[in-house]
């Protein structure tokens, strides 16, 4: 699941399109978003704010451990959860920190 540590919807989705628009250049993940109900224009311009709120969980600790808890409670045996942030090329640490013990609290 990636995820944005970020509660402003602006910036958070901003981070987001960066790491959804890798996939919208890809037609057969693009045909499968289509195939999931997605509509021509979810999958134009970066990205309907649907379908990045959709792929991508942002918000705060708490509302990323909810839709990480969501997967579990759909069946998942884990989740890999993958923190997207402004600056690729700088390792997540901070968000790390923040995430971690509510996440390790799902057990």
């Amino acid at each position: 699941q990636a995820v944005v540590l970020e509660t402003d919807p602006h910036a958070a989705r901003r981070i987001a399109r960066q790491h959804v628009a890798f996939y919208l250049g890809l037609p057969n993940y693009v045909n499968n978003l289509r195939r999931l109900g997605f509509t021509e224009d979810d999958v134009a311009n970066g990205g309907s704010d649907r379908l990045v709120d959709a792929i991508v969980a942002w918000d705060g600790v708490d509302a990323i451990v909810q839709r990480v808890r969501a997967h579990l409670d759909a069946g998942a045996d884990h989740v890999a959860v993958q923190v997207l942030t402004a600056d690729e090329k700088e390792l997540p640490r901070r968000e790390w920190r923040e995430l971690a013990p509510a996440l390790m609290s799902l057990g």
